[in-house]
This record gives C-alpha cells, structure tokens and sequence, in this order.
C-alpha cells in the first residue's frame, strides 16, 4: 500500500509541476515544436530544469541511501543500445506529440480539467499501449518457439 501511495504523491507532485509551469497547455507544446514560427523556448527550459534537479537528486540519494524506501533495490536502465523499437517508439511519440500537442504525462494531468476534450487523446494512448503488449506477447511467444 505504501508503494502506492508514494506513487500517487509522484505523480500529484508532477501534475502539479505540468500545470504550473503551463506544460499542460498544447498551443505552449506546439509553439515550442513551430521552429520555423514564433518558437515558444519556454519547455526547453522546464526540461532544463527538470534535468537538473532529478540529476542532483538521484545523484544525492544513490549517495546517502543503500535502497530505496518502498523497493529492495534500485532499478537502474542496463541497456545501452539504441535500436528499432526504442527509434521507433520516440518516432511515435514525437509524431503523437506534435500533432496533439500532448504527451501522457499532460494528458493524464488535463483529463481533471477539460476530460472531454482530451479523453480521446487518453483513449488511444492507453489502447496504443494494449496493442504494444499484445504485439510484444506474440513476438515473445515467436521467439521462444512458441
């Protein structure tokens, strides 16, 4: 239960972060995207920030803890490489990103706000998500000789 409750504070606190800093806003996402219009420069800088400050503080905390509260360890990425899904997903994504000015985290954040305008957008990551775990279950069956 501790697990998710720390989680749901996560993410209350990143929502809370999203709306202040005006990330939930698509025309501020797609003015950012508009390189060749009037940039908006303004989520280089919220990205900055959040760079910098999740740096130092898993610096500080891998530093003064052995493990994490709610976990036996630290889950820390392993790969290394980039290959097709991973240039495929982020093709994915940014195309998804700047054609609705959303991504989940902002979704997720708007559906309190105006849930009819952005359900739809919510609907079809969540059902993109379903179809990659099903497609991703089938290949790893293949692989296995199933």
């Amino acid at each position: 239960m501790r697990v998710w409750i720390a989680a749901f504070v996560a993410g209350l606190l990143f929502s809370f972060g999203l709306a202040v800093a005006r990330m939930i806003d698509p025309a501020r996402v797609i003015g950012f995207l508009d390189i060749a219009g009037t940039w908006d420069p303004t989520l280089a800088f919220v990205m900055g920030a959040a760079v910098i400050v999740s740096g130092a503080g898993f610096a500080l905390i891998r530093k003064k803890m052995n493990r994490p509260w709610f976990a036996d360890r630290f889950h820390m990425p392993t790969r290394t490489e980039i290959d097709a899904p991973l240039i495929i997903g982020a093709i994915l994504f940014g195309v998804g990103w700047g054609l609705a000015g959303l991504c989940p985290g902002p979704a997720i954040a708007l559906l309190s706000l105006v849930p009819d305008l952005v359900w739809p957008f919510v609907a079809a990551m969540l059902a993109g998500t379903a179809l990659h775990r099903v497609i991703a279950a089938i290949a790893a069956r293949r692989r296995m000789g199933g």
